[in-house]
């Protein structure tokens, strides 16, 4: 059984597929159908992707192996079973011989005031798509509103955290919000009304704050300047060794004092390991199960855990534990696959070791910072090179997304709203950001 369907999960499902030849019974439980490309989730929110482009079919990718779907909320060691939450309520147990845990990360949060109930995190597609309603809507509340100051407050936006995901929703998302007010009447500057102030253009302002020193602090230098120059070149006020001090409905409040007035603020300081690891009752650190080289759970050698759950050993640094990445849960999770083929008597167990083979950040339009293999690039080539990399990395969908980005490469974005997803059904404090939560019947 592998609990969770993301990089990790999917990648051991599908070796430990094309191992077992159908001689296991191989059952994935995983909350949905699909397994999330995460790296392309801010193009999902900016409109630069349909979200169906980074939702890959499990059942479609995954021959041979039966997908449960339910939220996994208790591991019982002795008993070898899951229990989990079906989509409509019910709830079940599922018996196993080998276990993988691949659950994945869910948003990291700070004692910040009013966090919770202002801010908004960027771990799943519901997040994504609340995110690209809600700029819209700011910034046709913005077009026609004739206060200044409401206008203004309504296109300002907050990102805090200046890590992978941060930098990249920044920087689609200021593409997409410029757009969308050089297409509005009450915006760029051709309504003669008094919600322009006399014919002048009002261009959305973007805040992104982290309490580093640099953008991309955990990346080299060389791709924290390409991205610290693209960002400022786009008009985004980059604000290192700042953090908020408090969220409010109006607006949020820096720890130097100073209050933005704003509708909109998007949390990215990190990940933590998904709630259920603490259920597990096998130790941690810093909330990471602990595993050995082989990824196994140590005193239970039926049980493994790799990916974003997992602190495991980094070989190529003695004494560190490997980085929360996607490259990291892929390749673990092929390596788990085969530790647990090896298991039943299918071959050998080997240890978990990898040498990183560079970072990609996609800055939108024709911009990236990449630096394949350590060679350092950006610019056009680089997003040549980035581009190309998501479309091998991804399993499905590649036809469809390479199209998606032609398509936006010569055609405006589409500035509409569905307000499909409200703000009340995507919490940041939600154990399961992939999921919309559902008002209870009766509760508006």
């Amino acid at each position: 059984m592998i609990v969770g369907g993301g990089f990790a999960g999917h990648r051991c499902a599908r070796t430990l597929s094309r191992l077992a030849r159908g001689a296991a019974d191989i059952v994935l439980l995983n909350p949905h159908d699909y397994f999330l490309y995460l790296p392309l989730l801010p193009q999902v929110a900016s409109g630069a992707l349909d979200p169906r482009r980074v939702a890959v079919s499990l059942t479609g990718t995954l021959p041979g192996v039966r997908l449960v779907l339910g939220e996994a909320d208790g591991v019982d060691l002795d008993g070898r079973r899951v229990t989990y939450t079906d989509p409509e309520g019910g709830r079940s147990t599922l018996a196993y011989d080998r276990l993988v845990l691949t659950v994945g990360s869910v948003n990291k949060l700070l004692p910040v005031p009013g966090l919770t109930e202002h801010a908004h995190g960027f771990r799943g597609i519901p997040e994504a798509l609340y995110l690209r309603d809600h700029l819209t809507r700011q910034t046709e509340l913005a077009g026609a509103s004739d206060d200044p100051a409401e206008r203004a407050a309504r296109t300002t936006f907050v990102v805090v955290g200046a890590g992978y995901t941060g930098t990249e929703v920044t920087a689609q998302g200021v593409r997409l919000t410029d757009a969308l007010a050089r297409g509005n009447a009450g915006l760029n500057g051709t309504y003669a009304g008094a919600a322009t102030d006399a014919g002048e253009p009002v261009r959305p302002r973007w805040l992104l704050l982290d309490i580093a020193e640099r953008v991309l602090p955990e990346l080299d230098r060389r791709l924290s300047r390409t991205a610290d120059r693209v960002l400022r070149a786009r008009g985004v006020d980059v604000r290192t060794g700042t953090s908020v001090r408090e969220a409010r409905r109006d607006g949020v409040l820096l720890d130097d004092g100073e209050f933005v007035p704003s509708r909109t603020l998007v949390w990215c300081v990190g990940v933590r390991p998904d709630p259920l690891v603490e259920s597990v009752g096998t130790p941690t650190e810093r909330g990471r199960l602990c595993v050995d080289e082989y990824l196994t759970v140590p005193g239970h050698p039926e049980v493994f855990a790799c990916g974003d759950a997992a602190a495991v050993p980094d070989l190529t640094r003695p004494g560190e534990v490997t980085p929360m990445t996607a490259q990291h849960a892929q390749r673990q999770g092929a390596v788990a696959a085969r530790n647990v083929a090896a298991s039943c008597g299918r071959g050998e167990a080997r240890a978990y070791e990898h040498h990183d083979l560079g970072f990609m950040v996609d800055l939108g339009g024709f911009q990236a910072a990449a630096d394949p293999l350590h060679v350092p690039l950006s610019g056009p080539l680089a997003s040549l090179v980035t581009r190309g990399y998501h479309l091998a990395a991804m399993p499905g969908n590649r036809t469809r997304t390479a199209a998606d980005w032609l398509l936006d490469a010569v055609l405006p974005r589409q500035g509409v709203q569905f307000g499909l997803v409200r703000s009340g059904s995507v919490p940041l404090d939600s154990a399961a950001p992939e999921l919309a939560r559902v008002p209870a019947p009766g509760g508006g």
